[in-house]
This record gives C-alpha cells, sequence and structure tokens, in this order.
C-alpha cells in the first residue's frame, strides 16, 4: 500500500469573518479550527503532514508551532489548486494525496477512512454532500450513467447546474504523480480568475481514470466557516456531540444544550454537571462528584463525591475526595484540598494546602499557606502574604482555630491546637495550644451624644 501523505489548505484570509485573526485560528471548542483538522489527519496515521498557510504570514505556524505538520507558505492566493501545488513539489509519485480544509474542522476520521479506501493508483476519490441549500457550492455532474464527469464552481454555474443538489466538498484523495500533472495543467479560466482543484476531476475522467465518490455521515462533517453565524452553528454541533459523549459515558447532564467543553475531561462513575459548565484545559471528575451550574473548571482534579456549589471558580486546582466548594469560591493555581475540605462561600485560596477535615466558610482571603487537619478560619480571615515586593507563607498547626475578622501577617506560624481571638491581626508567631490576640481595649465613654444634624432654619 503507498504511503499517505495529508495537505491541509489553511491560507485563506476569511473576510467575511470581519477579523485580523486567520480564519484557521479562530476557535472552536477551545482550539483553533486548523488544530481540529490536523487532529483527524494525524488518526489516518500519515508519512507527512503539510499545512499550506498563507494570509496573516507566519501568524499560523507560530500560533501552532507545536503542532506535527510542515508547513508550506502560498505568497499569493491563487486558489486551492495553486495551494496544493506549493505542497506537492516534495511528495513521492507513489504516494496518496488526501485534501483537507483548515476550516472544516469536523470531519470524521471515519469518513476519512471511507474515503481512502477507494483510493487506488488508477482511481480518484472524492467526498460529496447533498445539501437542502448547496447555495455556494460546487456542483458535482455525472453523466447519464452516474459516472462523474466534472465539477462546476456555483460562480460557474448554469441555471440547470445550480439545481443538482449534490455538492463537492473539495475534499478527495488522489495518487500524487497523477495529481501533479493535473495541478500543472491547470488554467485560471473562470469567473473567480483562480486556479481550481475541483478541474483535476475532469481532467482524471478525460484519462480514463474512475472517480468514486463517498458521503460523509452527516452534512455537518463538511460544512466549512465562512463567518462568525457559521462558526456558532458548528460550536454548538461540535458540544452536542461532547455532550453526548459523556452521558453515553455516565455522566448526568442536567441540560446537555448548556455545557461547554473547551478542553479534555475525564469522568468517573455517576457524575452530575449543571448548566452553564465551562470547562477548558484538563479535567478529571472523580466518581460521585456534583458540580453546580455557573461553574468554571480549568486544568482541576476533582475527587470522588466532591461537591462544587453554584458559581465556583477551580483553576490549577486539586479537590480532594469528599471536599465542599462554594458557591462563589475561587480555587487559583496550586491549590491542593486534602479530603473532607469545606471551602464556603465568597472564599478564595491562592497556591496552598489545606489538610483533611478543614473549612474556610465565609468571606475569607488564603494565600501562599499550609494549613494543617481539622483546622478552622473563622469569615474574614485575610492571610497577608504579599509586602509588595515578595510574597511570604502562612502555616496553620493541626486543629488550630482562627477567629473571625483574622489579619496573619506572613511569614507567621499559629501552633497546633492554638486559638486566635477574633479581630486580631497576628504578626508574630502563635505558639501551640494556646489563645493568642491583639485588640484595642474597649472602652465606653457614658452620655456621650451622637452628633444631629442641624435643621435649616424656616423661611417666612
Amino acid at each position: 500500500m503507498s504511503d499517505l501523505t495529508v495537505i491541509v489548505l489553511a491560507a485563506g484570509q476569511g473576510k467575511r469573518m470581519y477579523s485580523d485573526l486567520p480564519k484557521v485560528l479562530h476557535p472552536l471548542g477551545g482550539k483553533p479550527l486548523l488544530a481540529h483538522v490536523v487532529a483527524a489527519a494525524l488518526e489516518l496515521d500519515p508519512s507527512r503532514l503539510l499545512v499550506v498557510y498563507g494570509h496573516g504570514g507566519p501568524a499560523v505556524p507560530d500560533a501552532l508551532a507545536s503542532l506535527p505538520v510542515e508547513w508550506v507558505e502560498q505568497r499569493e492566493q491563487l486558489g486551492t489548486g495553486h495551494a496544493v501545488a506549493q505542497a506537492i513539489g516534495t511528495v513521492e509519485d507513489a504516494d496518496t494525496v488526501l485534501v483537507l480544509y483548515g476550516d472544516v474542522p469536523l470531519i470524521g476520521v471515519q469518513t476519512l477512512s471511507g474515503l481512502l479506501s477507494l483510493a487506488r493508483p488508477e482511481t480518484l476519490a472524492l467526498l460529496t454532500v447533498d445539501l437542502e441549500d448547496p447555495t455556494g457550492y460546487g456542483r458535482v455532474l455525472r453523466d447519464s450513467d452516474g459516472r462523474v464527469v466534472r465539477i462546476v464552481e456555483q460562480k460557474d454555474a448554469t441555471a440547470e447546474h445550480l439545481r443538482v443538489r449534490e455538492s463537492n466538498t473539495g475534499i478527495l484523495a488522489a495518487p500524487a504523480g497523477r495529481l501533479r500533472g493535473w495541478l500543472g495543467a491547470l488554467r485560471n479560466h473562470n469567473a473567480q480568475g483562480e486556479y481550481y482543484l475541483t478541474d483535476v476531476i475532469e481532467m482524471a475522467v478525460a484519462q480514463g481514470l474512475a472517480v468514486h465518490t463517498v458521503r460523509p455521515a452527516t452534512a455537518l462533517e463538511v460544512l466549512g466557516v465562512n463567518d462568525r453565524a457559521q462558526l456558532a452553528t458548528l460550536e454548538r454541533a461540535y458540544q452536542r456531540a461532547q455532550a453526548e459523549r459523556l452521558m453515553l459515558a455516565g455522566v448526568t447532564l442536567a441540560d446537555p444544550a448548556r455545557l461547554d467543553l473547551r478542553g479534555e475531561v475525564v469522568t468517573g462513575r455517576d457524575v452530575f454537571i449543571d448548566v452553564n459548565v465551562v470547562i477548558e484545559g484538563r479535567v478529571s471528575i472523580g466518581d460521585g462528584a456534583r458540580v453546580g451550574p455557573n461553574t468554571y473548571l480549568r486544568d482541576a482534579v476533582l475527587g470522588p463525591g466532591v461537591e462544587v456549589l453554584p458559581n465556583c471558580v477551580i483553576e490549577g486546582a486539586t479537590v480532594g475526595a469528599g471536599c465542599r466548594v462554594g458557591p462563589f469560591s475561587r480555587l487559583r493555581p496550586e491549590t491542593t484540598l486534602a479530603e473532607r475540605v469545606h471551602i464556603g462561600n465568597f472564599v478564595e485560596i491562592k497556591k496552598s494546602a489545606v489538610g483533611d477535615g478543614s473549612k474556610v466558610n465565609h468571606l475569607s482571603y488564603v494565600g501562599d499557606s499550609d494549613i494543617g487537619r481539622n483546622v478552622n478560619v473563622g469569615a474574614g480571615t485575610i492571610t497577608c502574604n504579599y509586602d509588595g515586593a515578595s510574597k511570604h507563607k502562612t502555616v496553620i498547626g493541626d486543629g488550630a482555630f482562627i477567629g473571625s475578622d483574622t489579619q496573619l501577617v506572613a511569614p507567621v506560624t499559629v501552633g497546633a491546637g492554638a486559638t486566635i481571638g477574633a479581630g486580631s491581626t497576628i504578626t508574630r508567631d502563635a505558639p501551640p495550644g494556646e489563645l493568642t490576640l491583639s485588640r484595642v481595649p474597649q472602652t465606653t465613654r457614658p452620655g456621650w451624644q451622637r452628633p444631629v444634624k442641624k435643621r435649616p432654619a424656616a423661611k417666612d
């Protein structure tokens, strides 16, 4: 079997996007359109994967430098045939070339495998689709025996051609040697003055090659993105597919239409995800965990039995088994909660470890801290970790009790079992097992009267 070379065309400007960003870099499901196409191509295990870029200069290869592809520049955008010609020069004649498009992000691996199964040294395989409204697409023309004879682009089509619903997706597989010859013979005598890749179909037929066609499972696989409305349509289709995948894996979604997965998620059994949850990066959700509505998860690990209440933000944090977080809490990067930790409403934790069974329940900020087991942090507690130049660490020992409205001025250590009186500002280490507090003595002034506003004098 011949080697497979994939050529992805990604040089277009995308004028109808009205954007300074090259079209193929616009995100779908949290990653660029082109990245979706490359991921599908890599599933086919090609020997080479070439991406043709053009508009925006190096913006595309710079943004996606980590992709395992060969970049080929198309300095002038003279059509799809011209774009493929820029990449095919170093491809072996015996290879099979598969042409894909960087703005067609939902193309399925199974569909492409079916297309490649029809590709032979003396055949050309073409992916076509029947559309209710094929406006803008080239039409696939067949003879009286049903054999493909050529493709006519929309702007060059007659009224009779426009009645044809079978449409060209642009995706094809062909022997490299033959394709190279056809590309060299292309002419731009058409309405757009471009070198059409689709003209190679008529050339193949003229040379006696059979043109085999295959259709995708759904039209969504081959829909391209030309404007933001089309991008939104494909975004919802993509998100629906992700939701169905999660549900088939045992996840309960309160509303599959109100989940946005923009990264990767691994889920355990009996996970529940409420509405308007956004997941980015790499997220793991353990058995029996519940994620409340309007929650944002990014690069997070939620252990078994975790309950995230509504309106929480969890980024770069690890939440241990049985923890309860929220509502309205924020866990920032490098935060680790052990098991059965309670983080309450309007609490922010940053770069801190919180031990088993500890509680930070209300209106508190904990940063750069190491909190032991079974610690109670009262409402309104703040670790003052930043002196304007450097961050400093707060250490709180097992079983300590931090009274409400306490300021712990780091670097500082609160010993195991210590109690900090409410309203204290702690600037020195507090010994274990003792009560430490700092308060101005309370005084009462007998007979003191609160000032009263003077009433304006009455007018005659």
